[in-house]
């Protein structure tokens, strides 16, 4: 079929899309679904949407497969009830953000809007809804298991500190009465389960399926496993507490880790191990199943901000190997890169330009990190053996193979793809893996090239980029690249942008209160920035989310791996003095930014931020 953007289509029915409602299950002739999926994101049937992946992934292994999504659970449960019960388990989700990331700013101030709803409204979710959901299903189901999944009940596996109610808590499965817990990308454990179950196997028969967790009365066997300090234990001393976070951690960097068990009170939670990367014809799979790329149709008319954002896009893989310390990327997704093939990802091309409101702009060709397309170990066994949490701190690793040529072949056909006037990259790029330098030096021109080209050709005005801080000690503990390393990225943007005769603006992120940051080092950055040219617009203050590494050190107050003590802003008045240095340029910041300056006896910052004269303006 050729392109079509400029053509009248009519919006697909709904029997185009996973059922939602009793009467478009009867549309499809069904009676009951095998599969119920409580979703606390609205429901956008595109491949980016965890509920429409788990669904069709099922569907295409012969599932009946229904979708609640967004359920009010504060009236009569109706929706809880309109369905029925499955045949084989219900699914239940907070969606694709943790909660109380979705629900509250850094400094615990409720927001006012939510991307995953249908016109932005807030509200539409409980807070921790994969907790609240499940009591509900098991209240009015009590024999249905229930399976839990997504990145909150991923994140809140085992014992982790809790920002919002400021204290650690269990693993979610003491608080959730879910029967089991799928971690991580979920496809091939959910259909594993529904497989056993729809063979007549238990619940309490798939303990050894891979990448599950749950909570059981089975004490582990020695030999069996790593055993984590008890929940009762961490409370007692947060040390402890850190030293588990770093075996979760290297276990689910490994191609192939352990089983981790932790005791809370008299049960186990018991953590099995990851499953492998997804092969390319396994990654394909899950993309090429028959989205319809669009919003259900009960959204017919209403915007839903995170679909408006990527309804143009392309996500060429899973996974990434950055290991960034304040990230969940690589903890739900792996570090291992699972990539697609060309022909997967054409396709998907194809089917944009097909889009009644395309107009031939491919809004991002990306993914988690969006030029790590492709790219692993040349040595797979020594990735076999290896635990490093990142590929890229705190050097290069030398058996990563960082050839961005098949990145730029497949950017060059994409463009080729009738219909297609240009694709940029929305994602993120990592311009410290594109600069590491090489023993073949056809592969470092080709890195070279692929900056420039990535400059010139797949820029929409404005490149975001995140060096995330200025301090050596604080990137380190970022496990970022240094300072340096951006400024030489800025200068090559710069030079590449007026050698093709255009105007571009590199954005850069920038991280406020970070574990290890002192105001001190918020001053630097106020004054490298500054030097730089950049007034900054994309900041934010550090925000501690479960499992990762830098919500372990602001919690605990120790680096997992060295055991040393390291300084956190906690106070929201520690956390405003940092933040306020974001904006130096702003006449209202002026005079306490250089009471803050004289305070600390930095002299030479008062001169770079405010030149010669130390005396407030009026």
């Amino acid at each position: 079929m050729e392109n079509k953007r400029n053509a009248t289509m009519p919006y697909p029915p709904r029997t185009d899309f996973l059922p939602t409602s009793k009467e478009e299950m009867e549309a499809l002739g069904w009676e009951q679904a095998d599969v119920i999926l409580f979703s606390g994101d609205a429901y956008v049937d595109h491949p980016s949407f965890a509920a429409a992946v788990i669904g069709r992934t099922l569907q295409a292994a012969g599932y009946k497969v229904a979708i609640v999504p967004q359920p009010n659970w504060r009236d009569d449960l109706r929706d809880f009830k309109k369905l029925g019960r499955p045949r084989l388990f219900f699914g239940v989700s907070a969606g694709a953000m943790d909660s109380m990331v979705n629900h509250y700013t850094a400094a615990r101030r409720l927001r006012h809007d939510d991307a995953y709803t249908a016109g932005g409204r807030h509200g539409q979710r409980p807070d921790y809804p994969t907790i609240v959901y499940s009591k509900i299903l098991k209240q009015l189901y009590p024999d249905v298991p229930v399976i839990a999944g997504g990145i909150e009940a991923s994140m809140r596996r085992v014992s982790h500190y809790d920002y919002w109610q400021d204290k650690l808590l269990p693993s979610i499965l003491v608080q959730a009465p879910v029967d089991m817990l799928i971690y991580g990308m979920g496809e091939r454990t959910i259909t594993s389960i529904a497989d056993a179950l729809a063979e007549g196997s238990k619940i309490s028969d798939l303990a050894n399926l891979p990448q599950i967790a749950l909570l059981t009365d089975v004490q582990p066997e020695q030999g069996s496993g790593i055993v984590l300090h008890s929940f009762e234990a961490c409370l007692a001393d947060k040390k402890k507490q850190s030293l588990n976070f770093r075996h979760v951690e290297e276990e689910s960097n490994k191609m192939a880790g352990t089983t981790l068990w932790q005791q809370t009170g008299s049960r186990w939670v018991r953590v099995n191990p990851m499953l492998p990367p997804m092969t390319t014809a396994e990654i394909d799979a899950a993309f090429d199943l028959p989205y319809t790329r669009l919003p259900h149709p009960r959204y017919k008319g209403k915007t839903i901000p995170a679909y408006e954002m990527i309804r143009h896009s392309v996500c060429l893989h899973r996974g990434c190997f950055g290991g960034c310390s304040f990230c969940t990327i690589s903890a739900h997704q792996g570090k291992f890169i699972a990539s697609r093939s060309q022909e997967s990802v054409l396709r998907e091309v194809k089917q944009v330009t097909r889009m009644p409101d395309f107009k031939g702009y491919i809004s991002d060709l990306g993914g988690p990190s969006a030029n790590m397309y492709g790219m692993g170990g040349r040595d797979k066994s020594i990735c076999a053996k290896c635990v490093r949490p990142s590929c890229l701190h705190p050097k290069p690793c030398p058996n990563l193979n960082n050839d961005h040529r098949p990145l730029m072949e497949l950017y060059h056909k994409a463009d080729q793809t009738p219909g297609v006037k240009k694709s940029f990259i929305g994602s993120g790029v990592r311009y410290d893996l594109a600069f590491a330098r090489n023993k073949d030096e056809k592969i470092n021109e080709a890195n070279d090239r692929y900056l420039q080209e990535l400059i010139v050709h797949h820029v929409s005005g404005r490149l975001k980029v995140a060096p995330e801080h200025t301090s050596p000690r604080v990137l380190n503990l970022m496990r970022k690249p240094e300072f340096g390393m951006f400024k030489k990225f800025k200068s090559l943007f710069d030079r590449t942008c007026h050698k093709a005769g255009i105007r571009q603006e590199l954005i850069p992120y920038f991280i406020s209160s970070h574990p290890g940051c002192t105001q001190e080092d918020m001053a630097e950055l106020a004054a490298e920035t500054k030097d730089l040219n950049f007034r900054l617009e994309q900041v934010q203050d550090f925000t501690p989310t479960p499992m990762t590494l830098a919500t372990e050190i602001y919690w605990s107050g120790f680096d997992p791996y060295t055991g040393e003590k390291v300084f956190t802003a906690h106070t929201p008045e520690e956390k405003q003095a940092q933040r306020q240095f974001f904006f130096w340029y702003k006449p209202e910041a002026r005079a306490q930014l250089m009471a803050a300056l004289k305070k600390m006896h930095r002299p030479d910052l008062l001169r770079r931020l405010f030149g010669a004269s130390q005396r407030p303006r009026k």
